[in-house]
């Protein structure tokens, strides 16, 4: 099932930018469908006022995931490390994480619910991974510990 592919046609009202300015940073970031039709996730992080990531969330109506176990992700990046993260309702403060690492090329990422860790303000909570039936939000972040241009092209995500 496909919970989001980008083209040059696609209403991105619901995705929404975070940046570390929430507690005081300078990290400044971006998204647009670009010239080809992806979702483009782009900017600059700051270390400045320990500020240090930014990140494009998307909240949408509850999707069930039962039955499905994994996430496929269809992505170009910059050859950096970025995270995606989905949260199972509303009510809750955590997210559940996944690290993943570009290679400059377009490739597919796959993401095992079960690998996602739960946290909270980058803190891992110690309660179990994803096993939940439903997700009301995702989102891409880049928080490298360094102050960096960073651009993540998005074709697809999808529920596997």
């Amino acid at each position: 099932m496909t919970l989001f592919e980008f083209n040059t046609k696609s209403n991105i009202s619901n995705w929404r930018i975070v940046d570390d300015v929430v507690m005081g940073g300078c990290s400044n970031g971006g998204f647009k469908i670009s010239n080809c039709g992806n979702g483009l996730f782009y900017g600059t992080v700051s270390l400045e006022n320990n500020g240090g990531f930014s990140m494009v969330q998307n909240h949408f109506e509850e999707k069930k995931v039962k039955g499905f176990s994994k996430i496929s992700l269809k992505i170009k990046g910059d050859g950096k490390p970025y995270q995606f993260r989905i949260k199972a309702n509303t009510t809750t403060k955590h997210s559940y994480i996944a690290s993943f690492q570009t290679s400059g090329d377009w490739e597919t990422i796959e993401i095992p619910f079960k690998t996602m860790y739960p946290a909270y303000r980058g803190k891992i909570l110690d309660i179990p991974n994803f096993d939940e039936q439903h997700i009301v939000m995702m989102a891409f972040l880049i928080g490298n510990k360094k102050a960096e241009n960073f651009s993540l092209e998005i074709d697809s995500i999808v529920l596997k």
